[in-house]
């Protein structure tokens, strides 16, 4: 663990930023310098008002507050969207998957039947709705540092989102671990934001381990392996893990863009070259979760690699 290296902290707080602006340019500067050199940056976001994110914390609390067997009622068969939890590998993790936070009410009205949670819904959705139109704009970023604009509406179109409600408990309490191991994320960018307990860790290119210390209007950005494969390799994935240490509870959302189930991914021809071969065949990123949730896929050392790699 490194204690002098840090995350880049870019400041998103300007409410008119619009392409082609000095504004834009200067901050898609740093944002392309920040994923070129960490995969990864903090982000300091200041229109999430302090009100909704104390009410949006406060509707997890009393989400992860229901009865085991409630929580254990919430599943749907598309791959990893239901509540994982309390397992005996990890007793200290819970999750909650929610598949488009913005329009979708099945977790509302299987938690809370008949009648749903009308308040629950509209603060996950006002949240998630700034948080992504966040991503939107770091993505268009992305894009435009490449130079393969003439791809950016298709790009944008192409993407879906999903939201990750995760509890980490105290190991204080107990004699298990509470975190998640190294991996990296299958999706395009993901954002994450947590309550005031820290955890959260990134690895840098190097190999070395950056601690991430949140602040309450920071969100961390993590380019995931999608958008690995569409830039042909011009942006890395990032390795990143939790570890909870302290007497207290982390609770996280993490905020997912991912390709539509159909959308066949295929990365820019303007991105292939000699010194850039093509790294990936052509992939559907809803057949590539289904393999990755194999035996195969998840022994793999690279599941994407095993699952369509040139």
């Amino acid at each position: 663990m490194s204690s002098e290296l840090s995350l880049p902290v870019i400041d998103f707080c300007k409410v008119d930023l619009k392409p082609g602006t000095a504004e834009w340019d200067s901050l898609r500067s740093q944002v392309w310098k920040a994923i070129e050199e960490y995969g990864s940056f903090k982000v300091v976001f200041s229109k999430i008002s302090q009100e909704l994110r104390g009410t949006f914390f406060n509707e997890l609390e009393k989400l992860f507050a229901l009865p085991l067997q409630t929580k254990k009622s919430y599943v749907t068969e598309k791959p990893f969207r239901k509540y994982v939890g309390q397992s005996p590998s990890s007793p200290l993790n819970e999750s909650f998957v929610i598949d488009d936070p913005l329009i979708s009410q099945i977790l509302e009205h299987v938690l809370w039947p008949p009648q749903g949670n009308p308040c629950f819904r509209k603060i996950m959705q006002s949240f998630s709705k700034e948080v992504f139109e966040l991503e939107k704009i770091i993505r268009r970023m992305i894009v435009e540092s490449l130079g393969v604009e003439k791809y950016l509406d298709e790009h944008m179109n192409s993407a879906t989102y999903m939201l990750k409600l995760s509890k980490y408990g105290s190991p204080h309490t107990s004699e298990a671990e509470s975190g998640l191991p190294a991996h990296t994320d299958k999706n395009l960018i993901t954002i994450l934001h947590q309550n005031h307990v820290d955890g959260l860790e990134v690895q840098t290119k190097d190999g070395e381990w950056i601690q991430v210390k949140f602040s309450p209007e920071s969100f961390v950005i993590l380019i995931g392996e999608s958008f690995y494969a569409w830039t042909n390799g011009r942006l890395r994935s990032t390795y990143h893990r939790v570890r909870v240490n302290g007497s207290e509870a982390r609770i996280s959302a993490g905020f997912f863009s991912m390709f539509k189930e159909g959308y066949i991914m295929k990365a820019p021809e303007e991105l292939v070259d000699e010194e850039h071969p093509l790294l990936f065949k052509p992939f559907d990123y809803s057949e590539f979760l289904k393999f990755f949730q194999t035996p195969a896929g998840r022994s793999s050392v690279s599941a994407l690699e095993e699952y369509c790699g040139v």
